[in-house]
């Protein structure tokens, strides 16, 4: 194992005896599923729950007010045999300053969010070594939760956890596990996973991105509560960093990660722009992100 890999498990494993930093709501919709025993899915969604929610991710303290709020949906759409083929949407979301609005940070969804399980299987991280797909899912989630929210204080804050995602990823890309399993952590599977996503978030190239990404929370939406005309062109300003990294590499996987969550906040931001401020905008957002213009629209009504 490599030595990220050591910390994310030592890390895991650290006693649940203070407070935890995420608190997860879980759904399960197994409405695809046939058979009137729906128990199994109800002890599947509390193992999750109890595993993101009351493992300890990381050495540092969160007051209860300061955990990361997030959502898990898990959709089923075929059980055989044990092996569960699922899609998963994960939210996550952290206070703006001097406010009561939330923003989103995560709104990412794994369409091979597939595993092994039996009713009452132990959910559980077991040190130094590799124990399922579904708990090492589980694991790169957190961190990649953690990470996000780390990068949106402080500038690339969120590296260990996004370094301890991408030892997951190694560790998964070599582990014996059903090939449906193994959707999701190879390299060319898609480029739009598990694997593209941290990649994207490690590249040096992506490092604009990324303290864009931090000064997009601190310096523009924390900025709102003293002065909203200032935070709104610290966002603006930045916006060209999205448009260089795009077209860069047209598939990349972080920018469209970061428009899922944040396409219609941008709208509800600049809709009360300055003239030159929309245009700049809209120009950009219609540009590297055409499917979603409709939406965009809204800025200039």
């Amino acid at each position: 194992m490599r030595k990220y890999f050591y910390i994310a498990c030592m890390l895991c494993a650290v006693s649940i005896a203070s407070a935890q930093e995420i608190n997860c709501t879980v759904t399960i919709n197994s409405d695809q599923i046939e058979g009137s025993n729906k128990q199994v899915f109800e002890t599947l969604k509390a193992g999750i729950q109890d595993y993101i929610s009351q493992n300890r991710w990381t050495n540092m303290t969160y007051a209860e007010h300061e955990k990361i709020e997030c959502s898990m949906l898990i959709v089923v759409n075929e059980v055989a045999d044990n092996m569960y083929k699922c899609e998963m949407t994960l939210q996550s979301r952290r206070p703006v300053y001097g406010t009561t609005y939330s923003t989103p940070l995560l709104n990412f969804v794994d369409k091979s969010f597939n595993f092994t399980y039996q009713e009452f299987d132990r959910i559980e991280w077991q040190q130094n070594t590799f124990t399922t797909n579904l708990t090492a899912m589980l694991a790169y989630y957190c961190y990649l939760i953690i990470g996000h929210d780390q990068d949106s204080f402080q500038r690339l804050g969120g590296t260990p956890f996004f370094e301890a995602c991408s030892e997951i990823v190694n560790v998964c890309q070599s582990a014996s596990m059903d090939q449906s399993e193994q959707k999701g952590w190879l390299a060319f599977d898609s480029n739009r996973n598990r694997y593209a996503l941290i990649s994207n978030l490690l590249d040096e190239s992506f490092k604009k991105y990324r303290n864009y990404y931090y000064e997009y929370h601190r310096l523009g939406l924390d900025e709102m509560s003293a002065n909203v005309t200032n935070g709104r062109a610290r966002i603006a300003e930045g916006m060209p960093v999205l448009k260089e990294a795009y077209r860069a590499r047209p598939a990349t996987y972080v920018i469209n990660t970061f428009l899922d969550a944040k396409s219609q906040e941008l709208v509800d931001i600049f809709r009360k722009g300055t003239d030159k401020e929309k245009k700049t905008v809209y120009e950009i957002l219609t540009d590297i992100d055409p499917t979603r213009s409709t939406t965009y629209d809204q800025i200039n009504n």
